[in-house]
C-alpha cells in the first residue's frame, strides 16, 4: 500500500538501494496527480498497481519535480498528462539523443558529460535497458500554475536551487503538504558535493513562504514542519559561519568557535558542501 499523509495525499516511500525516490499522490473528487514518474518502468508500474488496488479518482496528470533520470525514466510507462518546467522539458528532449547502454553511459562518465553516481545506480535500477524509451512532458510552464483536482488543489512552482536549476514544488494548501523533490540537496553533478550559500537562501526563501505542516522530499522519509524548520535554519546557520572560506580546517575551527562544540558528522558533511561550493566559485 501508499503511505498516507493526509486524508487525500499519499506517497510511495524512497528505496535507496536502486535509488528510488519518494513518488507522490494527490487524490480529487474528479481526478488524481502522481508526483513524479520513477526512476524506471518497473518503478512506474509498482506504484500504478498499488494505485489500482485504491478507490481513488483516475489518474489524469503527473508532474515532473526536475529532470535528472530517477524521477522521468517511468513517464512513458505512467503514460499521463505530463506536466513539467520548460527547462526541465529541453533537458528531457536531450536525454532522448543519448543511448543508455552500458558501453554508453560508461563513455559519458569518461567524458564527464555523466556521473558515476548515477551511472551505476542506473545498471543496478535497470541491468536490462534496450526497451527503454525516454519520454517528454506534454505540457511547460513558466513560473507558477495550479491544477484543480476538484476539493484539492496542486500548486505548483519553478524553484531552481543547486541540485538542479529546473526544480519545481508541488504545494497542496487543503492538507499543507509539499512534494520538495530534490530541490534542497546538494549539487552533485559538477565535482565535489556542494552548497553555494546565496542560491540556498534564495530556494529557502521561496519554500518558506507557503505554510506547511509536511515535508515529502525525494530520497528521505517525510518530515513534520518542526523538523524540516530545524534543518534549514542548521544549514543556513552553517552557510553563514562557512561564509565565503575555501579552507575545510578553518571552516571547522570558525565552527567550533561559534557553536562551542565540535560538528557531528552530518554537519561536518554540510561544511565540506559549502567550502567546495566556494571553491568552485573562485575556480570559475
Amino acid at each position: 500500500m501508499l503511505k498516507n499523509l493526509a486524508n487525500r495525499v499519499y506517497y510511495m516511500p524512497h528505496y535507496s538501494e536502486t535509488d528510488r525516490p519518494a513518488l507522490g499522490l494527490i487524490c480529487g473528487e474528479k481526478f488524481s496527480l502522481v508526483v513524479d514518474s520513477g526512476n524506471s518502468p518497473a518503478h512506474a508500474d509498482d506504484f500504478l498497481r498499488l494505485v489500482e488496488e485504491m478507490d481513488v479518482s483516475p489518474l489524469k496528470f503527473v508532474v515532473i519535480t526536475h529532470w535528472h533520470w530517477d524521477h522521468v525514466f517511468g513517464i512513458k510507462t505512467m503514460d499521463l498528462l505530463t506536466v513539467s518546467h520548460e527547462e526541465t522539458k529541453k533537458k528531457i528532449d536531450h536525454m532522448k539523443t543519448l543511448k543508455w547502454d552500458d558501453a554508453s553511459l560508461d563513455k559519458r562518465v569518461e567524458t564527464g558529460e555523466e556521473i558515476e553516481f548515477c551511472r551505476d545506480f542506473i545498471k543496478r535500477e535497470m541491468p536490462e535497458r534496450e526497451h527503454l524509451e525516454v519520454k517528454g512532458p506534454d505540457i511547460t510552464f513558466n513560473d507558477k500554475f495550479e491544477i484543480d483536482l476538484g476539493g484539492i488543489t496542486c500548486v505548483v512552482e519553478h524553484v531552481g536551487g543547486v541540485h538542479a536549476d529546473d526544480s519545481s514544488i508541488i504545494y497542496i494548501p487543503e492538507e499543507k503538504i509539499m512534494f520538495l523533490g530534490d530541490c534542497i540537496y546538494q549539487d552533485f553533478y559538477s565535482g565535489e558535493w556542494s552548497y553555494d550559500k546565496d542560491e540556498l537562501n534564495i530556494l529557502l526563501a521561496k519554500i518558506k513562504k507557503y505554510d506547511v505542516n509536511w515535508y515529502v522530499t525525494g530520497h528521505q522519509d517525510p518530515k513534520k514542519k518542526e523538523e524540516m524548520e530545524s534543518f534549514f535554519d542548521d544549514l543556513t546557520s552553517i552557510g553563514e559561519i562557512v561564509g565565503g572560506k575555501v579552507s575545510l580546517d578553518k571552516a571547522v575551527a570558525e565552527f567550533q568557535d561559534v557553536k562551542k562544540t565540535k560538528p557531528s558528522e552530518e554537519q561536518l558533511e554540510y561544511i565540506q558542501n559549502f567550502v567546495s561550493g566556494n571553491q568552485k566559485e573562485k575556480r570559475n
